[in-house]
């Protein structure tokens, strides 16, 4: 399926994104009150990061992904789940059906969509009083490491921003009116990377190709260089997982 963010060319290096928080998901489940067996849509489920972190807490997850190359891949990370399904679908246009889902996640991937029309959809697939959550994993940008890959981004695109993915989303949930109070959860967890991970990683991140456009490999090539000039086969890199969460009103 063709979308504005193609995510194609950054399908294999997808892999080598961190997961979220368990205890950040621990207490999205607890809000919610969700107990194992009840339907969770994840969109934009990508190569399943967080797909991966519902099913095996028993959830049936039905996983939208409008990416051939994403989904294609998490099929695969995910072959092994009987109580995950595979389609076709954009955060606007899920293609599944009205009031089927206790919960509808967005794993970094609302900031991609038409955030008022995703909400309307997601309105449309919850059951009664059910749940929406977005969340994204934010680096800790005053870490030294991170600090330094900021001035090498930074020395190739002055107004280098992160848009909507580092925002507040309290108030485009609010403006929709479909949902009641939101809570904002922030879960501080380290990932450990190998260098050749991390360049991986960074490989993977659709924001930084954007707008670095001609000049993305060669940022990623300086940012590879810092980091093996650390002389050091594996980092810590410091990130806060951050979940909007809400009920349908």
């Amino acid at each position: 399926m063709k979308t504005e963010w193609d995510y194609t060319s950054l399908a294999d290096a997808y892999l080598k994104r961190p997961d979220y928080s368990e205890a950040a998901i621990d207490a999205m489940i607890s809000i919610a009150g969700l107990s194992e067996g009840e339907a969770i849509c994840d969109v934009g489920a990508g190569v399943a990061h967080l797909t991966l972190m519902l099913a095996s807490r028993g959830f049936n997850v039905s996983a939208v992904e409008p990416n051939d190359a994403m989904r294609t891949n998490g099929i695969k990370r995910t072959e092994k789940f009987n109580n995950i399904a595979w389609f076709e679908g954009t955060g606007e246009n899920s293609a599944q059906s009205e009031d089927a889902f206790e919960m509808v996640t967005f794993g970094s991937s609302f900031n991609v969509c038409d955030r008022a029309a995703a909400l309307k959809e997601v309105s449309r697939i919850l059951k009664p009083k059910g749940w929406f959550s977005c969340m994204w994993n934010h680096r800790h940008l005053d870490d030294p490491i991170q600090t330094e890959i900021e001035n090498i981004i930074k020395k190739n695109i002055a107004a280098y921003g992160y848009g909507s993915r580092r925002e507040d989303q309290v108030a485009v949930i609010n403006k929709s009116d479909l949902f009641g109070p939101v809570v904002h959860l922030d879960s501080q967890i380290i990932h450990q990377q190998t260098i050749d991970e991390c360049v991986r990683a960074w490989q993977s991140h659709a924001t930084l190709q954007r707008q670095a456009g001609d000049s993305f490999d060669s940022i990623i090539s300086a940012i590879q260089e810092y980091l093996l000039s650390l002389n050091s086969n594996v980092i810590e890199i410091p990130y806060s997982t951050n979940i909007w969460i809400c009920q349908l009103r």
